[in-house]
């Protein structure tokens, strides 16, 4: 929920991963994908790069998968490109609370095996 998630992000508390956690339940709201989870963090006050970390090298490692989320030379070359675009979004919790947030979370392109899609 919002509401815990602010209480612990007031306390440097920060999530380890964020996932949309997106099941047949979910996925015509209120989590609807990774980005728009993402773009609810960002909202709330978590840093864009702590964001982006625990949405990408933080979940490969904890399922031990050191070729995911990142980069690195040898690696498969999965990325998103993505953008953030200001405005006015709702975004709702599983208990139906409303965020304003001023910011979202857009995927301009992807690369999937250093190819360029989008």
């Amino acid at each position: 929920s919002f509401q815990v998630s602010r209480k612990m992000l007031e306390q440097d508390f920060l999530p380890d991963t964020i996932s949309s956690d997106v099941h047949l339940m979910s996925v015509d709201g209120p989590a609807f994908d990774i980005l728009v989870t993402m773009s609810k963090f960002l909202c709330l006050g978590m840093p864009l790069m702590d964001v982006i970390r625990a949405s990408t090298t933080r979940p490969a490692e904890a399922i031990q998968r050191p070729d995911l989320g990142n980069l690195q030379v040898g690696n498969p070359g999965d990325a998103a490109v993505l953008r953030i675009e200001e405005g006015r979004f709702e975004y709702y919790d599983v208990k139906q609370e409303l965020l304003l947030g001023d910011k979202r979370m857009i995927a301009e392109k992807m690369v999937v095996k250093g190819k360029i899609w989008g």
